[in-house]
């Protein structure tokens, strides 16, 4: 059951900088080796029931969030665009009633390139 009205109705919660060693890309060498990637989440909810009760069953766990990422970078896909979409997918399936806003950024170090980039980002976003 939620509670309202405490004056709080909404807060940001960000997890940043979350490495995976991964093998998502098109190329076989990136199926084979595999290579860095850095996962960022950001997401709106609405915090009033945690800030009422301070009960973790009110709002949207952290690691939950954390283990369904982690999940999702083993799932091999061709285009970050895809894995960036799955993970948003996965998280507002599990926690559609807190949320308002959803942005995962998925980072690809040193893409394979004809010249020098330090990374390739994707982020994905799901708005109620």
């Amino acid at each position: 059951m939620r509670i309202f009205n405490t004056g709080i109705s909404t807060g940001i919660m960000e997890l940043n900088g979350m490495e995976f060693h991964a093998f998502h890309g098109c190329l076989e060498q990136e199926k084979r080796e595999g290579n860095l990637f850095v996962v960022d989440f950001k997401a709106e909810l609405d915090i009033d029931g945690a800030v009422k009760s301070d009960d973790l069953k009110d709002t949207v766990d952290v690691n939950a969030i954390y283990a369904i990422i982690k999940e999702e970078m083993n799932h091999r896909c061709n285009l970050l665009e895809t894995v960036a979409s799955n993970i948003c997918k996965h998280i507002v399936k599990d926690f559609e009633d807190y949320l308002l806003l959803v942005e995962v950024r998925v980072s690809k170090h040193n893409p394979p390139l004809d010249g020098k980039c330090e990374w390739s980002r994707i982020t994905a976003r799901w708005e109620a």
